[in-house]
């Protein structure tokens, strides 16, 4: 029973500690979102300037994981290239060194409560939750995060020696610690194996400055965790990349080489950089790591792994910084065009096991929403080609073309509409709220525009299977209207794609476009009438030509409220 006891402190601690910086990142995100979304957006061109990047998103968001997915997300929509994306990832690497040195120095500091300092947190961070302003409440998730967090680490440290002795499997790695080689590599695996199962490479993080300053195991040791775990925490972003594009998951790829690269490097000289750690602390005359617990906080050996964790990525950083384009080419060679899965989904952008920051993924939804107004728009030139056909075949051939199109729009609706579903889950700011429900609109205006088109493609079949034919008066009335809407269409997708500054421009030429519409519309609908008096054409004919009219009418209505609330997107 006592195991049992001991484990469930243990793994309260754990989720403790996890959830209180899962708070913390979350909060920290929606506080500073769209901030890090035009940042990580707009990257500039030198190498330097992307590691820089990639390490003030992570000091700021404090969750390389994150940033990582971000980052694969970003790829995968376009708006980053690989090569873009390998410099922001190394300088995450080095940013989430940030977090190690805030444990170090606050949990393990002699003269700092962990216990008291999370009461004050939660008294300070509590009335702000009861604030109605979304902003408030997300600073008193930020300071609860870090309240629970501090609760987090002080439960680890205060159950420390009954988990020595409760549970067999730290008495058994600690059996293990003086086989040289094979102990380092023992103990790396431990720690990337870590990482994977509780998806968090702080917590290994801490648990190692935990396990070390108790003496359970060696400084060395630790050291050897800290460098499996950046194997570890890569496993996140290449099992999300899965159902990603090929960019996206060579940019997961990368992340993974850069790491592997690092840790190879490390273990290859893991007995002279312990010495290069001993002489940095005697040097600014410090303890040695080695002296378990001893000398205060900046004698200790958390302060040494800590320094470790900055050394080996700082490192890598240097060493990998120049080889960049050989990493490209690394990762290409690895994930191959074409390599995809087939997933079944609709969707070009938006990969919804790659959720992870609502707050910062939303421009996937964007560039979903842009996509899916793009394939309305292509359904329209098959419509126009359809009015044009005349062979049997290959107008039926076109026809379930269109068919198969509005099946697709149809289930991409859904499909948008359940990953907007699972963002909403999140307490989002209240200018992504906005944003969310514009994207909402959106989809809906766009599954309206292409259900037009498929009912234009029916009232043209039944034209076919009746047997109407149009004559050249008609058919260049009918093309006339195809004409506005094709201009109609473009401007749309300019607004969408953020094309032009001056979208207030483009959205009066949209309005323009819907008067000349409805002025042909009305227009024709008299001339409809004296020709049937007159018996122009047979009255079948009339029907056909003015179901035609009424319904392109409908589709410039359709591509208004879709231009309409893209520009309601664009100022969110």
């Amino acid at each position: 029973m006592e195991i049992v006891y001991d484990s469930l402190l243990l793994i309260g601690a754990f989720g403790l500690f996890l959830f209180g910086m899962k708070m913390l990142s979350e909060a920290l995100q929606k506080l500073a979102g769209n901030r890090m979304r035009t940042v990580l957006g707009n990257m500039v061109a030198t190498p330097f300037k992307r590691v820089l990047t990639g390490f003030f998103v992570t000091a700021v968001i404090q969750s390389s994981s994150a940033i990582t997915m971000m980052v694969v997300s970003f790829v995968n929509t376009g708006l980053m290239t690989l090569t873009q994306s390998i410099g922001v990832i190394m300088g995450a690497n080095v940013g989430a060194t940030i977090t190690a040195w805030i444990i170090a120095a606050v949990g393990f500091h002699p003269s700092i409560s962990l216990y008291d300092l999370s009461v004050m947190l939660v008294a300070i961070g509590f009335p702000l939750l009861m604030l109605k302003r979304r902003r408030n409440k997300s600073w008193g998730e930020l300071i609860i995060g870090i309240a629970l967090l501090c609760m987090g680490l002080a439960a680890m440290k205060a159950i420390a020696g009954a988990i020595e002795t409760a549970l067999p499997v730290l008495s058994f790695l600690a059996d293990y610690t003086g086989m040289g080689y094979l102990s380092i590599l023992l103990f790396a695996a431990v720690g990337a194996l870590l990482t994977v199962m509780l998806q968090s490479s702080n917590v290994v993080m801490a648990l190692s400055m935990v396990v070390c300053y108790y003496g359970w195991i060696p400084f060395d040791m630790a050291v050897a965790m800290i460098a499996g775990e950046h194997i570890g925490r890569t496993i996140s972003a290449n099992r999300a990349a899965k159902v990603a594009n090929v960019q996206a998951r060579r940019a997961a790829r990368s992340h993974f080489i850069l790491n592997f690269i690092g840790l190879a490097w490390v273990l290859a000289l893991f007995y002279p950089a312990i010495r290069l750690l001993v002489w940095i602390s005697v040097s600014l005359g410090c303890p040695s790591p080695f002296e378990a617990g001893t000398g205060g906080v900046f004698g200790s050996s958390v302060i040494g792994l800590a320094m470790f964790h900055t050394l080996f990525n700082v490192c890598n950083v240097c060493l990998l910084i120049g080889f960049t384009p050989l990493l490209v080419k690394a990762a290409t060679w690895m994930v191959k065009n074409g390599s995809a899965d087939d997933t079944g989904s609709s969707l070009k952008y938006i990969q919804r096991g790659m959720v992870s920051t609502a707050e910062l993924l939303q421009e996937q939804a964007k560039r979903e929403i842009t996509c899916y107004a793009k394939h309305a728009t292509k359904q329209f030139n098959r419509l126009r080609e359809l009015f044009r056909e005349i062979n049997p075949d290959k107008f039926d051939e076109l026809f379930r073309k269109i068919e198969h199109d509005e099946e697709k729009a149809d289930r991409t609706e859904m499909e948008i509409a359940a990953y907007l579903n699972k963002i909403s889950e999140g307490e989002l700011s209240e200018k992504s709220s906005r944003r969310l429900q514009a994207m909402y609109k959106a989809i809906s205006e766009i599954e309206s525009v292409s259900d037009s088109n498929y009912d234009l493609a029916r009232i043209m079949l039944r034209k076919k299977n009746l047997g109407v034919w149009f004559d050249q008066d008609l058919r260049d009335r009918i093309n006339a209207l195809f004409d506005l809407l094709e201009k109609a269409y473009a401007a749309m997708t300019d607004i969408l794609n953020k094309n032009h500054d001056d979208h207030q421009a483009i959205i009066d030429r949209i309005y323009e476009y819907e008067t000349q519409i409805n002025a042909m519309r009305s227009q024709l609908k008299e001339e409809h009438v004296h020709n049937l008096e007159e018996n122009k054409y047979k009255y079948i004919t009339g029907v056909i030509y003015l179901d035609l009219v009424i319904e392109c009418e409908k589709l410039g209505d359709y591509i208004v409220n879709v231009s309409e609330t893209a520009m309601e997107l664009n100022k969110v």
